[in-house]
This record gives structure tokens, C-alpha cells and sequence, in this order.
């Protein structure tokens, strides 16, 4: 890869005898593949190829960026003179600047790229098995489709205070859709996989065979009555209680003073015994990276260790702004500034079974599947569509549907108890979570 942080190099020593005090830059080249099937045909077979640089300035404390196509160091001069131009009409930005002192690369083996690259062939029989696998689900009906697909993306960055890193990372995945039952009364439901490395990918049949099963089980649906009973998270939906965790902690946030949490470093936000984990350097983890958008190498940090909060998610920028320094969660993409962002981000395993977490509700709610996004982040309000089914009596009954559950995030977090059925499946990951307390809100 020294060629691609040749061409960086030279993109940034452009930016600096244009006049810029210091700069970076990035280049990102992808690749991928996809096939898209339903009912035996190929609906889709998709292959594309991308190249981006972004270059970022800084003339003093104002700051632009430019994004370009073309890599050819013909145009760099010019390019570097159009961002500069930029920085020097923008507003001063007192947190803006380079890290002054880069943390340099992981040194561990991360094994982020597969060096299998599937066929269309290989693809699309990925694809077949998924669906036909769904299709033979007893009560399945007809199929939304299944997809395969594989992804290659070359990421490198250079800046001026001496950083320079470049890696690669694959992508290898597949999903299906199905539907159960006949007219109004059909019912969907989906399954998806995704792997670093093809060996690590979770079977096509068994993705398809639970999407159809999935599907079946919600059939015939009821709405059941308003009350104020225990919610428990389906894992697949357990995640997105993380996805609140990691905005409310994002330093950017804390630092406009727009986070229910900005209020709460190290308080007790969760239950004793409970942590919550980042690791960008997780062997073969969907979003390892050995530096982040800046430079930074970042490792692995107890988010929340037993139940109380121990950091915010920061880049350069927000942490310059609280007065800390950034814990290496920069994110960006070539046409943009870095922006804080979790990485492998997970909720530690529990000690009991999601069967042992469940037996003492008498009534309660098993969530599957959330609908639209109301939650406010400043006050940490929730409220969600959902669907999935009654417990009773430590079981799990009828399916239910167009329901809302509500209730406030600073008590879930506070009132939550994991199981212990983590799997490492989608980059953000629980496993069976209960709340108590929250509102259903139904017929």
C-alpha cells in the first residue's frame, strides 16, 4: 500500500505549498458485489468500484476540505490551492487542528481482510440457499427476496504532523426476507449475517430458515391492553438500547449540552455488575480499524464498568472542547470532518439464561422488531413502535403487534439486566436484555 500514502504525501505537501499551516489526507478505494434474488430470478447483479480522496487544511485555526475522483498529482496543486482559498473566507474554529502527536499504528494482527473473492456464481447460489431455505418454512408463503454480498475497501490517511497508515478490510454477508400467511393477514420478517472473513459467515440456509420461521411465528397477531409491565429485547433489537448509549455519551454531543448523560461521568447509569464495551481492535471485528479517522489507534475501554459511566466517545475536536483528549473514536469519510463514533461496541454477557430472565413475569412483552425513532436526546425520552409477543407467565404467547412502548432511557439503562446469549453479529451487539418498568401502550 506505499503507493497509495505516496499519493497522500504528495497531496498534503501540495496543501502546504499552497499555504495551509497543516493538513491531511484520505483516500478510500472499494470494491464490491451483489446479487439480489426472489422467487428463483435474479432481480439484481450489481458490481462497483470507488475512489475518493478528501484533503482537509488548516490555515491557523479556519479549516476546509475538498473531495476529488481523480488521483493524478497533475491536479494536486490545484486542488490544494481551491482548499485553501476555503479555509482562509471560513470562520475560526478555536478546536479545530491535527493531533500533535499521533499514536502510530496497532501493532496486533487485526485479520481484516479475507482474500477469497466470491464469484457472481457464488454469489447468487449463496442467495438460492437462503431463499429456498426460507420457502420451505412450513406456513411461508411467498419470499421478499435474499441477497449475498461481498465488499473491499482500501482505506489509507497521511497528514502532515508525520502520520501515515493505510489498511484493508473485506465484507462478506447475506439476508432474506419472508412473508407468511395470505392477504391482510401476512406477516414479514427477515434474518441477515455478516462476516470479516467468508469462514466466519453464518450459514445462507440457517439465515433463511429463521427469517421463515420468524415470519411464521408472528402470524395472527393481537393488540393487547395498555399497562406497565417488564419489556424484554430480542438481541437483534437489544442493540439499538447501545446505539442510545454510545449518542448520549458521544462527545460532541456532551459538549453542545444536547445528551440526557452529559451530566453523569462517573455515576452509577447502570446496574451494579453491568459494563459495556468498545474495541477497535477486536480480531476480525466488523468495525476494527488499527487507527481511526485522525491517526489515533484507539483500544479497547470499559464504556461502563460495573454500571457506572468511565468515559465519553471523543475525537480531536470534542475533546478539545471538554478539555480531554480524544480517545481515538474518530470517524470520517473523505468529503467530511471527523465526527466521534463508537467502534466494536458490546454489552457484556450476563449470568443467567434469556429462559431464567424471563421465568418470574407473569405479564410482560418480548420485543422483535422497533418502528421509527422516537427518542429524545436531551431529555432521554423513548418511545417506539414495536411488535413481538406476550409473555406469560415466564413464556413466550400470542404475537402482538401495533403496539408503543415508552419510557424514559435514563431509568431502562438503570433498570436493565443482560442475559448471558451475546453473540458477535452486527458490530453493535447484546444479547437478551430485560427493562423493568416501561409502558405498553395498546388497545
Amino acid at each position: 500500500m506505499s503507493g497509495r500514502l505516496d499519493t497522500l504525501a504528495a497531496l498534503v505537501e501540495a496543501a502546504r505549498r499552497a499555504g495551509a499551516d497543516a493538513a491531511d489526507a484520505m483516500l478510500v478505494a472499494a470494491a464490491s458485489l451483489s446479487v439480489q434474488r426472489r422467487l428463483g430470478k435474479i432481480e439484481q447483479l450489481e458490481r462497483s468500484e470507488e475512489f475518493g480522496l478528501g484533503l482537509r487544511v488548516f490555515v491557523g485555526r479556519r479549516q476546509a476540505i475538498v473531495s476529488s475522483t481523480d488521483a493524478s498529482p497533475a491536479g494536486f496543486a490545484a486542488l490544494a490551492e481551491r482548499a485553501v482559498a476555503m479555509a482562509r473566507v471560513v470562520p475560526e474554529d478555536p478546536h479545530a487542528g491535527l493531533p500533535e502527536a499521533p499514536d502510530g499504528l496497532v501493532a496486533a494482527d487485526l485479520d481484516l481482510a479475507d482474500t477469497a473473492e466470491p464469484t457472481a456464481e457464488q454469489l447468487i447460489a449463496r442467495a438460492a440457499e437462503a431463499e429456498e431455505a426460507a420457502l420451505a418454512v412450513a406456513g411461508v408463503t411467498n419470499s421478499e427476496g435474499a441477497e449475498a454480498g461481498w465488499s473491499r475497501a482500501e482505506i489509507a490517511l497521511a497528514a502532515s504532523n508525520g502520520f501515515a497508515g493505510a489498511y484493508l478490510r473485506t465484507s462478506h454477508s447475506v439476508s432474506a426476507t419472508a412473508l407468511a400467511g395470505q392477504g391482510t393477514a401476512m406477516e414479514r420478517d427477515y434474518d441477515y449475517a455478516t462476516a470479516v472473513h467468508l469462514a466466519d459467515l453464518e450459514d445462507a440456509a440457517t439465515i433463511g430458515r429463521r427469517a421463515g420461521e420468524r415470519a411464521v411465528a408472528r402470524l395472527n397477531p393481537r393488540r393487547p391492553r395498555t399497562a406497565k409491565l417488564p419489556v424484554v429485547y430480542d438481541p437483534r433489537v437489544a442493540a439499538s438500547l447501545l446505539g442510545h448509549l454510545a449518542g448520549a455519551i458521544n462527545g460532541a454531543a456532551v459538549a453542545r449540552g444536547t445528551s440526557f448523560l452529559k451530566d453523569r461521568m462517573g455515576q452509577r447509569i447502570m446496574p451494579e455488575g453491568v459494563t459495556v464495551l468498545d474495541d477497535p481492535t477486536r480480531r476480525r471485528g466488523l468495525r476494527s480499524r488499527p487507527f481511526d479517522g485522525e491517526g489515533m489507534k484507539g483500544e479497547r475501554r470499559a464504556i461502563v464498568e460495573d454500571g457506572v459511566l468511565t468515559t465519553w466517545i471523543l475525537d480531536w475536536r470534542s475533546a478539545r472542547q471538554l478539555g480531554l483528549a480524544s480517545t481515538g473514536h474518530a470517524s470520517r469519510s473523505t468529503g467530511g470532518p471527523p465526527g466521534p463514533a463508537p467502534t466494536n461496541l458490546w454489552l457484556a454477557a450476563g449470568k443467567v439464561t434469556p429462559a431464567a430472565l424471563m421465568a418470574d413475569i407473569r405479564e410482560g412483552l418480548y420485543v422483535t422488531e422497533l418502528i421509527g425513532m422516537g427518542v429524545n436526546a436531551v431529555t432521554g425520552d423513548y418511545s417506539r413502535g414495536a411488535a413481538g409477543f406476550m409473555i406469560r407467565d415466564g413464556a413466550l404467547a400470542e404475537p402482538v403487534s401495533e403496539i408503543t412502548i415508552a419510557g424514559n432511557l435514563r431509568e431502562m439503562l438503570a433498570h436493565l439486566t443482560p442475559a448471558d446469549d451475546l453473540q458477535f453479529r452486527r458490530g453493535t451487539d447484546a444479547p437478551t436484555v430485560r427493562v423493568e418498568g416501561m409502558t405498553l401502550a395498546g388497545a
